[in-house]
């Protein structure tokens, strides 16, 4: 089955692998299923790696109506969540027919990859893989190895650190590597988190220009007075976002997940030299309330700007990569409802998508393991990064879960 085989809507449903009960760790590593490069642990790599494939790993979602319980199946195993309270999140998916954008945006991000790759003379196959929908990890892996591939560089589609935004998908990893029956003959490692990377702001800074242009269109050019930029993200549970990145840099409250966000925002208002006001908001909240999350939510945040003579909003995705369902509804449909009931002239900005920077950027990060090259010389925009190739112990810790077998990063 080649790469070229997979992830075509309509196939028939198969459930995600089940959480792999351990990893194989080779004599003389201390990472499993590493390659040269990271075998020993270290936090960059600096050993050129003659990788020879691409793993693209997505968050995956339903390609029709008759998918969307089964995939919040997926995202939700191993809680207990009856389908009825499913439903009441599956409304959003149907509004939109039953289709999330995600995994569309995974065809067009693979097909700019192989030609960013090609057009650089890099003969690296990208496989791209789920951890919530067809085409999963596994299937991935499988068309990799059919094909005669053996050593793999991740990229997954998510840019901060954190439980879901990084370690899940290093678990994800190690379950698909123990359900395919590779532990032992396939080695795979993982670019590091590209928040801070040019490629990856870059867009940002282009999508907050073009809505200014719209605001001035739209009679709003006091930028100083009259409008605010709201950065908006996934919020998690404050547990998680306090173990975000590793214990040792000491990162407080919201962990590196929000100092990373808060990082990127001041890069690209400096950028732009924004005179006006700027938040981190957070949005898409679950669980049972309770649970602390992170917080304000942005349409409690919209709801304090007309107070302070705001007339216009910038809603930037500084979370997302591309326009996931959670962008599509509760940014581009709740919180502009939420815009229009305050009366605020509201611009939803663009993720990054096929952004030429963020393609570039993606293989930049490919190179940079293929050439070995030493952390000082990697870009990165802000004083955080650039980030680790190797988990550190202790990263990205799951309070309800604890840690689960994972590739990619060093043992708690």
């Amino acid at each position: 089955m080649s790469a070229e085989n997979i992830g075509s809507p309509g196939a028939e449903f198969r459930p995600k692998p089940t959480r792999a009960s351990g990893v194989v760790v080779a004599d003389g590593c201390v990472i499993p299923n590493a390659t040269e490069g990271t075998c020993a642990g270290e936090p960059h790599a600096t050993v050129p790696v003659a990788y020879d494939g691409i793993l693209l790993l997505g968050f995956g979602g339903p390609e029709g109506q008759d998918d969307v319980i089964p995939f919040l199946r997926n995202v939700t195993a191993g809680r207990g969540i009856p389908d009825e309270r499913l439903e009441e999140v599956a409304h959003h998916y149907r509004h939109f027919g039953g289709v999330s954008p995600i995994n569309e945006h995974n065809r067009e991000l693979k097909a700019a990859l192989d030609a960013e790759l090609s057009a650089r003379g890099l003969d690296l196959p990208v496989y791209w893989g789920n951890r919530n929908w067809m085409p999963y990890v596994t299937d991935a892996i499988d068309a990799a190895v059919a094909d005669g591939r053996r050593k793999l560089l991740a990229i997954a589609t998510s840019a901060y650190s954190s439980y879901s935004s990084c370690r899940q998908y290093r678990e994800d990893l190690a379950d698909a590597v123990e359900a395919t029956g590779h532990q032992t003959d396939i080695q795979i490692d993982k670019v590091r988190q590209f928040f801070d990377h040019p490629g990856f702001v870059a867009p940002f800074v282009d999508g907050i220009r073009a809505g200014i242009a719209e605001l001035a269109e739209r009679g709003i050019t006091d930028l100083e007075n009259e409008v605010e930029i709201l950065f908006s993200t996934h919020s998690i549970p404050t547990s998680d976002a306090d173990r975000s990145g590793p214990p040792e840099r000491g990162f407080g409250p919201g962990g590196a997940f929000v100092a990373q966000h808060l990082a990127v925002g001041e890069e690209i208002i400096s950028r732009l030299g924004f005179p006006g006001a700027w938040q981190l908001v957070f949005q898409s909240r679950s669980g049972p309330p309770q649970v602390p999350w992170l917080e304000p939510d942005i349409n409690d945040a919209m709801q304090e700007l007309p107070g302070r003579g705001r007339k216009a909003v910038l809603i930037v995705p500084l979370g997302f990569v591309s326009d996931h369902m959670e962008v599509m509804w509760d940014l581009d449909t709740e919180a502009m409802e939420t815009a229009e009931e305050l009366g605020l002239v509201a611009v939803r900005t663009a993720t990054p998508s096929t952004h030429p920077d963020y393609v570039a950027g993606l293989v930049d990060l490919v190179e940079e393991r293929l050439k070995g090259t030493p952390a000082a010389e990697r870009p990165a925009v802000t004083d955080l990064g650039p980030w680790y190739d190797v988990c550190r112990p202790g990263c990205c810790e799951n309070k309800r879960l604890g840690f689960q077998p994972a590739l990619s990063g060093m043992a708690p």
